[in-house]
């Protein structure tokens, strides 16, 4: 064997393992109705409603929806959820009822943003996020906000205004928000109001320089076929019951809003705390973006200069794998791709086929449908070597729950990690084991490396493992 497989664990408080074992905790604030992107959004929500914990689903206003709401759209795609949750329960557990999550339906103001909030402000809605934040219950809880936010902000006033500054200060603290640009004047209140709040944002109202257009933008030089109109009504709308039947047309954009909780899924790559590391919801770094560059639109929304960091939009340098008919079953392609969108769309065919297959579910029997393989390494997720010395990952006990092949993919994500230089595969990247050589380095650095495990069904599933490896001088 090339090399020598290493087992030392490099200890850390949180390994991209056990990151992933909690279901992470979520409520929604959607201007459902301005847009049919949020029932798109909220059909495939609910399809995760096993592996996501949803603590609350709140009917907001927005820019494009000032001064109403509307919570009956919300129900009418849990009432379609609702036919099909005996199905989905037979392919994985955990699906709530219908009722439980009409249960979660809350109402915000019909105002918009900052008219919204202050005294006499409290609306059904940011009563129940201070609630679910007063929980017994350690875990993070993340806000996604499809629309605009001052639900959240009136949330926020209230606790600032009567709680005592070290219970507000406990309570703020394990909030985390992502928010699809800013859709109304409260994101830029909450921001400067709350300088330590967590807060993922592309800021300012001019979509087109926003990660998360990642999720339906038309890139030239791949295959766009897994966002296009014939797509989703073969895969989602036709044919694949009643919550298919409530999947509408795109009017503006597919599924705007869906980048504010993929990161949430348990798939072996999301590690929500770690925007910095990369995942289906795109990769974020923490830092206070220049004014001079935020293009500001025509829309209603005060845009401001960020008084703080945030986590917002990174750049990713990316060359897909395309397959060869012979030989070597994958090679990379002869284009490169240099922006933020890529820190999102790399991963859309593995989302979208996700998608379809849990629209399967709705009707199909296990037997019918596919699952998701399992990757499972030889050894530790985290691991330290030394400079110049070789080491072997692999996830040769990976399996598949329906029996189908599965190919392997190893790369390095050097953007992920704190050495950022490329570090490539010694040999074939597309079998079970890989073999690495650490690069010569002055002081400790993290290289991060991913291995994507596919099934090869029409429609290929794909689940991931991540393993950090510190590299440290000799």
């Amino acid at each position: 064997m090339r090399g020598v497989i290493l087992f030392l664990l490099f200890s850390l408080p949180l390994t991209a393992a056990s990151a992933q074992e909690e279901k992470n905790r979520v409520i929604i604030l959607t201007d459902i109705e301005a847009d049919p992107d949020d029932t798109q959004s909220l059909v495939r929500l609910f399809l995760y409603a096993n592996q996501i914990d949803i603590k609350g689903i709140v009917a907001t206003t927005s820019c494009w929806l000032t001064s109403n709401i509307h919570p009956e759209s919300i129900e009418k795609v849990i009432a379609a959820y609702g036919k099909v949750q005996p199905n989905l329960i037979k392919h994985e557990a955990g699906f709530p009822d219908a009722e439980t999550l009409s249960s979660l339906v809350k109402k915000g103001l019909p105002k918009y943003g900052m008219k919204g909030v202050g005294k006499g402000m409290d609306s059904e809605g940011s009563d129940w996020i201070i609630k679910v934040l007063e929980e017994d219950d350690d875990r993070p809880l993340w806000i996604s906000t499809w629309g605009g936010v001052n639900t959240l902000a009136q949330a926020l006033y209230k606790i600032k205004h009567t709680k005592k500054e070290k219970e507000a200060q406990k309570l703020i603290s394990k909030l985390r928000v992502y928010t699809i640009s800013d859709q109304d004047d409260s994101g830029i209140w909450i921001r400067n109001n709350f300088p330590d709040l967590f807060y993922i944002v592309s800021p300012g109202d001019h979509y087109e320089s926003a990660t998360w257009t990642g999720v339906n933008s038309y890139v030239k030089g791949i295959d766009n076929s897994s966002i296009s109109n014939h797509w989703i009504a073969k895969n989602i709308q036709q044919d694949h019951g009643p919550l298919g039947a409530v999947y509408p047309d795109v009017a503006w954009g597919v599924e705007g809003d869906t980048p504010a909780f993929l990161s949430l899924i348990t798939n072996g790559l999301n590690v929500a705390e770690h925007p910095e590391w990369g995942g289906w919801g795109g990769r974020y770094e923490l830092y206070k973006p220049d004014f001079s560059k935020t293009k500001e639109g025509n829309s209603i929304v005060n845009i401001a200069p960020e008084t703080r960091p945030i986590w917002t939009n990174a750049i990713d340098h990316y060359t897909p794998y395309i397959a060869k008919a012979y030989g070597r079953s994958v090679k990379p392609d002869t284009v490169s791709f240099t922006n933020d969108k890529v820190t999102l769309w790399r991963w859309r065919d593995d989302f979208q086929n996700d998608f379809a297959s849990r629209m399967d579910w709705c009707t199909l029997s296990y037997e019918e449908a596919n699952h998701p393989p399992v990757p499972v390494l030889s050894h530790p997720d985290h691991i330290t070597v030394k400079s110049g010395q070789g080491f072997t990952l692999d996830a040769f006990e990976s399996t598949d729950p329906d029996g189908d092949n599965i190919s392997f993919l190893w790369f390095n994500y050097p953007e992920a990690g704190s050495y950022k230089k490329r570090i490539k595969v010694n040999g074939a990247e597309n079998v079970h084991m890989a073999y690495f050589t650490a690069p010569e380095v002055k002081k400790k650095e993290t290289a991060h490396f991913i291995v994507k495990v596919t099934d090869k069904a029409e429609l290929p599933l794909t689940r991931y493992k991540r393993v950090i490896v510190t590299i440290t001088p000799k």
